[in-house]
Protein backbone atom coordinates (compact mmCIF):
# COMPACT_ATOMS: atom_id res chain seq x y z
CA UNK A 1 0.00 0.00 0.00
CA UNK A 2 1.76 3.55 -0.89
CA UNK A 3 1.97 6.25 1.63
CA UNK A 4 -1.01 8.53 0.72
CA UNK A 5 -3.39 5.73 0.96
CA UNK A 6 -1.86 4.69 3.95
CA UNK A 7 -1.86 7.90 5.39
CA UNK A 8 -5.93 8.50 4.10
CA UNK A 9 -7.11 5.01 5.69
CA UNK A 10 -5.62 5.77 9.27
CA UNK A 11 -7.09 9.77 8.66
CA UNK A 12 -10.72 7.54 8.02
CA UNK A 13 -10.12 4.75 10.26
CA UNK A 14 -8.79 6.99 13.60
CA UNK A 15 -12.05 9.08 13.27
CA UNK A 16 -13.98 5.88 13.41
CA UNK A 17 -12.65 4.85 16.22
CA UNK A 18 -12.73 7.77 18.25
CA UNK A 19 -16.64 8.34 17.38
CA UNK A 20 -17.57 4.77 18.70
CA UNK A 21 -16.51 4.99 22.11
CA UNK A 22 -17.36 8.19 22.45
CA UNK A 23 -21.51 7.58 21.63
CA UNK A 24 -21.12 4.47 23.65
CA UNK A 25 -19.92 6.37 26.75
CA UNK A 26 -22.76 9.19 26.03
CA UNK A 27 -25.25 6.07 26.11
CA UNK A 28 -24.06 4.64 29.59
CA UNK A 29 -22.32 7.13 30.92
CA UNK A 30 -23.75 10.57 30.12
CA UNK A 31 -20.62 11.78 28.97
CA UNK A 32 -19.43 14.63 28.41
CA UNK A 33 -22.27 16.29 30.82
CA UNK A 34 -21.28 13.87 33.53
CA UNK A 35 -18.32 15.29 33.72
CA UNK A 36 -19.40 18.59 35.80
CA UNK A 37 -21.35 17.08 38.08
CA UNK A 38 -20.17 17.16 41.64
CA UNK A 39 -17.03 14.31 42.22
CA UNK A 40 -19.93 12.43 44.44
CA UNK A 41 -22.31 12.02 41.79
CA UNK A 42 -19.51 11.12 39.25
CA UNK A 43 -17.90 8.94 41.38
CA UNK A 44 -20.90 6.95 42.04
CA UNK A 45 -22.36 6.54 38.82
CA UNK A 46 -18.79 5.58 37.10
CA UNK A 47 -18.52 3.04 39.76
CA UNK A 48 -21.87 1.63 38.65
CA UNK A 49 -20.26 1.27 35.28
CA UNK A 50 -17.88 -1.53 36.82
CA UNK A 51 -15.35 -3.11 34.19
CA UNK A 52 -17.77 -2.13 31.45
CA UNK A 53 -17.18 1.43 31.64
CA UNK A 54 -13.33 1.16 32.05
CA UNK A 55 -13.31 -1.10 29.19
CA UNK A 56 -14.46 1.97 27.32
CA UNK A 57 -12.64 4.47 28.83
CA UNK A 58 -9.57 2.71 27.56
CA UNK A 59 -11.08 2.12 23.97
CA UNK A 60 -11.34 5.73 23.76
CA UNK A 61 -7.98 7.20 24.90
CA UNK A 62 -6.55 4.29 22.50
CA UNK A 63 -8.49 5.18 19.88
CA UNK A 64 -6.33 7.96 19.32
CA UNK A 65 -2.89 6.23 18.35
CA UNK A 66 -3.78 5.72 14.60
CA UNK A 67 -4.96 9.46 14.36
CA UNK A 68 -1.02 10.20 15.75
CA UNK A 69 0.58 7.72 13.53
CA UNK A 70 -1.59 9.81 10.56
CA UNK A 71 -0.60 13.72 11.98
CA UNK A 72 3.34 11.74 11.63
CA UNK A 73 2.54 10.29 8.27
CA UNK A 74 0.80 13.27 6.76
CA UNK A 75 3.56 15.83 8.13
CA UNK A 76 6.46 13.52 6.51
CA UNK A 77 4.68 13.45 3.38
CA UNK A 78 4.52 17.50 3.05
CA UNK A 79 7.11 19.01 5.97
CA UNK A 80 9.25 19.83 2.63
CA UNK A 81 6.48 21.29 0.71
CA UNK A 82 5.73 23.93 3.57
CA UNK A 83 7.62 25.74 6.18
CA UNK A 84 3.83 25.49 8.75
CA UNK A 85 4.11 21.53 8.46
CA UNK A 86 7.09 20.21 10.45
CA UNK A 87 5.79 22.59 13.46
CA UNK A 88 2.23 21.70 12.93
CA UNK A 89 3.29 17.60 13.22
CA UNK A 90 4.53 18.15 16.57
CA UNK A 91 2.11 20.40 17.91
CA UNK A 92 -0.58 17.76 16.42
CA UNK A 93 1.30 14.99 17.96
CA UNK A 94 1.65 16.94 21.24
CA UNK A 95 -2.19 17.36 21.26
CA UNK A 96 -2.75 13.74 20.67
CA UNK A 97 -0.57 12.57 23.77
CA UNK A 98 -2.14 15.09 26.27
CA UNK A 99 -5.90 14.09 25.68
CA UNK A 100 -4.76 10.23 25.70
CA UNK A 101 -3.06 10.65 28.59
CA UNK A 102 -5.92 12.74 30.23
CA UNK A 103 -8.21 9.73 29.17
CA UNK A 104 -6.36 7.06 30.53
CA UNK A 105 -7.06 8.69 34.21
CA UNK A 106 -10.27 6.91 34.04
CA UNK A 107 -8.82 3.48 33.73
CA UNK A 108 -5.98 3.88 36.36
CA UNK A 109 -6.86 6.35 38.69
CA UNK A 110 -11.04 7.16 38.90
CA UNK A 111 -11.38 3.61 39.16
CA UNK A 112 -9.48 3.42 42.91
CA UNK A 113 -10.98 6.54 43.72
CA UNK A 114 -14.27 5.51 43.15
CA UNK A 115 -13.62 2.03 44.88
CA UNK A 116 -12.54 3.37 47.98
CA UNK A 117 -15.36 6.72 48.00
CA UNK A 118 -18.23 3.98 47.83
CA UNK A 119 -17.06 1.69 50.30
CA UNK A 120 -16.42 4.18 53.46
CA UNK A 121 -18.82 5.12 55.48
CA UNK A 122 -16.70 7.66 56.71
CA UNK A 123 -17.85 11.57 55.91
CA UNK A 124 -14.55 12.77 56.34
CA UNK A 125 -12.95 10.26 54.14
CA UNK A 126 -15.53 10.93 51.62
CA UNK A 127 -14.85 14.03 51.27
CA UNK A 128 -11.11 13.55 51.09
CA UNK A 129 -11.38 11.46 47.91
CA UNK A 130 -13.73 13.99 46.52
CA UNK A 131 -11.19 16.50 46.78
CA UNK A 132 -9.15 14.23 45.81
CA UNK A 133 -10.86 13.85 42.81
CA UNK A 134 -11.57 17.31 41.84
CA UNK A 135 -7.94 17.80 41.72
CA UNK A 136 -7.31 14.91 39.22
CA UNK A 137 -10.16 15.81 36.95
CA UNK A 138 -8.89 19.16 36.94
CA UNK A 139 -5.77 18.42 35.77
CA UNK A 140 -6.13 15.84 34.17
CA UNK A 141 -9.43 16.46 32.48
CA UNK A 142 -9.69 19.94 32.37
CA UNK A 143 -5.70 21.32 31.96
CA UNK A 144 -4.21 18.77 29.96
CA UNK A 145 -7.25 16.62 28.02
CA UNK A 146 -9.48 19.69 27.20
CA UNK A 147 -7.38 22.56 27.68
CA UNK A 148 -3.69 21.84 26.29
CA UNK A 149 -4.52 18.70 24.11
CA UNK A 150 -8.38 20.53 22.71
CA UNK A 151 -5.70 24.03 21.93
CA UNK A 152 -3.38 22.10 20.20
CA UNK A 153 -5.44 19.71 17.98
CA UNK A 154 -7.53 23.70 16.93
CA UNK A 155 -3.74 25.13 16.52
CA UNK A 156 -2.65 21.52 14.39
CA UNK A 157 -6.11 22.05 12.47
CA UNK A 158 -5.64 25.70 11.52
CA UNK A 159 -2.03 25.29 10.27
CA UNK A 160 -2.92 22.30 7.80
CA UNK A 161 -6.23 24.05 6.68
CA UNK A 162 -4.02 26.77 5.46
CA UNK A 163 -1.25 24.58 4.23
CA UNK A 164 -3.73 23.11 1.89
CA UNK A 165 -4.99 26.33 0.89
CA UNK A 166 -2.11 27.42 0.11
CA UNK A 167 -0.36 24.26 -1.66
CA UNK A 168 -3.82 24.21 -3.69
CA UNK A 169 -4.20 20.44 -2.39
CA UNK A 170 -8.10 19.99 -1.58
CA UNK A 171 -11.39 22.17 -2.78
CA UNK A 172 -11.16 25.48 -1.14
CA UNK A 173 -14.30 24.33 0.97
CA UNK A 174 -11.80 21.46 2.81
CA UNK A 175 -9.88 24.38 4.32
CA UNK A 176 -12.91 26.39 4.66
CA UNK A 177 -14.37 23.80 7.07
CA UNK A 178 -11.35 23.34 9.07
CA UNK A 179 -11.28 27.24 10.13
CA UNK A 180 -15.20 26.80 11.11
CA UNK A 181 -14.70 23.36 13.31
CA UNK A 182 -11.61 25.13 14.64
CA UNK A 183 -13.79 28.32 15.16
CA UNK A 184 -16.92 26.41 16.96
CA UNK A 185 -14.34 23.87 18.79
CA UNK A 186 -12.15 27.16 20.21
CA UNK A 187 -15.20 28.34 22.22
CA UNK A 188 -15.66 24.75 23.90
CA UNK A 189 -12.75 26.69 26.19
CA UNK A 190 -15.37 28.62 27.32
CA UNK A 191 -16.51 26.13 29.25
CA UNK A 192 -13.21 24.94 31.14
CA UNK A 193 -12.83 28.73 32.16
CA UNK A 194 -15.93 28.36 33.66
CA UNK A 195 -15.19 26.01 36.47
CA UNK A 196 -12.33 28.34 37.72
CA UNK A 197 -14.60 31.74 36.78
CA UNK A 198 -17.55 31.28 37.62
CA UNK A 199 -20.77 32.95 35.86
CA UNK A 200 -18.14 32.98 33.02
CA UNK A 201 -20.21 32.52 29.51
CA UNK A 202 -20.22 29.05 28.54
CA UNK A 203 -20.82 28.43 24.63
CA UNK A 204 -22.73 24.61 25.94
CA UNK A 205 -23.05 22.76 21.88
CA UNK A 206 -19.68 24.45 21.45
CA UNK A 207 -17.45 21.20 22.42
CA UNK A 208 -19.91 18.50 19.96
CA UNK A 209 -20.46 20.55 17.21
CA UNK A 210 -16.64 21.35 17.22
CA UNK A 211 -15.22 18.04 17.68
CA UNK A 212 -18.21 16.50 15.10
CA UNK A 213 -17.16 18.99 12.77
CA UNK A 214 -13.75 18.44 12.95
CA UNK A 215 -14.07 14.80 12.99
CA UNK A 216 -16.14 14.95 9.53
CA UNK A 217 -12.61 17.36 8.47
CA UNK A 218 -10.52 14.07 9.35
CA UNK A 219 -12.49 12.09 7.43
CA UNK A 220 -12.39 14.36 4.20
CA UNK A 221 -8.48 14.50 4.46
CA UNK A 222 -8.44 11.05 4.39
CA UNK A 223 -11.03 10.79 1.53
CA UNK A 224 -9.48 13.41 -0.63
CA UNK A 225 -5.20 12.87 0.12
CA UNK A 226 -5.75 9.20 -1.10
CA UNK A 227 -6.79 11.05 -4.73
CA UNK A 228 -4.46 14.00 -4.68
CA UNK A 229 -1.19 12.11 -3.81
CA UNK A 230 0.54 10.08 -6.50
CA UNK A 231 2.37 7.11 -6.04
CA UNK A 232 5.71 8.72 -5.85
CA UNK A 233 4.24 10.65 -2.61
CA UNK A 234 4.33 13.88 -4.62
CA UNK A 235 1.32 16.37 -3.96
CA UNK A 236 -1.25 17.48 -6.74
CA UNK A 237 -3.76 19.74 -7.43
CA UNK A 238 -7.06 18.43 -6.91
CA UNK A 239 -9.48 20.20 -9.54
CA UNK A 240 -12.58 18.42 -8.26
CA UNK A 241 -15.53 20.32 -6.42
CA UNK A 242 -16.72 17.99 -3.95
Amino acid sequence: MNTSKSTGNLFITGSILVLIPYIILTIIFDYPHILRHEPGIILTQFHEGGPQLIAVWWAFALSGLPLLIAFIKLGQQFEHQHPYVRWATTVGVISGIVQIIGLLRWVFVVPVLADHYLHTSNPVVRESISIVFQAVHQFGGVLLGEHIGQLFTIIWTVLMARVFDQLRLFPRWVAVLGYVASGIYLLAQTELVATVIPGFPVFGLAGLIGSTLWLIWLMSIGVKIKRVVSRTGEPVRDTTLF
